[in-house]
């Protein structure tokens, strides 16, 4: 099976992720994978390998989350029951112990690889930020009623999994995004209201998490219709401008909150 993660490493201690962005089925699984490219795409986290075309590093996943969901611990990447997968079925039929072994064996691949682009950045700056970038629906009932607001911010930031030692960054993170213009307007941005940050955040934290911090970052479909997939390009080019604009803070933030610990030590 084969690996279809896109790795940019670039001088810079941000690392941006896009690992829901993939909609690529290897050819060895397409004969059992019952879902049709619409059922999938809605399900999927489409245009935020654009969203994070900035200069920075990034690591993209072109694998659809629908073979292994990278977000998720090793044991439950594959989305075996319609539990698992938003009420959709799958798989055509049960997948074997060696087809499942294979899927296995990429979703490690996925983490060797992150793995070692951390370790080159903590190794040249002694630091990181990860903005970590999702999307999710807002319109399960159909393509004309909307999630209450209360609920569903229009930008989630996933903290949860971080030392609380960069909570200075996180705040200033959260002022700056809200402070940026999009589709018109300042968006409503939430901390930990619908999604505090999945396996993929945990893993980095718990063995990183001294020498940076991840901010899961989900967008919610205003910006797309989530039933087509059609996107409204302006409002897309909003939200990597806004990210982009917010760069400069992440690093100086993260670059002093490192040398006052240092100078504390």
């Amino acid at each position: 099976m084969e690996s279809q993660t896109y790795i940019d490493s670039v001088n810079s201690p941000v690392i941006a992720t896009a690992i829901h962005d993939g909609h690529h089925i290897p050819p060895v699984f397409r004969d059992k994978m019952l879902l049709l490219e619409h059922e999938r795409m809605r399900e999927e986290d489409p245009y935020t390998a654009d969203m994070i075309n900035l200069p920075v590093n990034k690591i993209i996943a072109g694998n659809s989350r629908f073979v292994a969901d990278l977000n998720r611990p090793k044991d439950r990447c594959i989305y075996r029951t319609p539990d698992d997968a938003w009420g959709l079925t799958v798989w055509a039929t049960k997948l074997t112990a060696d087809e499942e072994q294979e899927i296995n064996t990429y979703y490690d691949g996925f983490y060797l690889k992150a793995e070692a682009l951390l370790e080159s950045v903590i190794d040249r700056y002694g630091c990181f930020v990860v903005l970590d970038i999702h999307t999710y629906n807002h319109r399960r009932q159909d393509a004309y009623t909307a999630s209450p607001v209360e609920q569903n911010p229009e930008i989630n930031i996933g903290t949860a999994n971080n030392d609380p030692k960069w909570r200075p960054l996180i705040d200033a993170f959260i002022g700056g995004l809200s402070k940026s213009v999009i589709n018109g307007h300042l968006p409503d941005v939430r901390e930990n209201i619908k999604f505090k940050g999945g396996a993929f955040s945990h893993w980095i934290c718990s063995r990183y998490g001294s020498y940076g911090c991840v901010l899961s970052v989900e967008f919610k479909k205003t910006f797309m219709d989530e039933w087509t997939g059609r996107v409204n390009i302006n409002h897309l080019m909003d939200i990597q401008q806004a990210l982009r604009d917010n760069l400069p803070l992440l690093k100086n933030g993260l670059l002093q909150l490192s040398q006052n610990e240092k100078t504390i030590k």
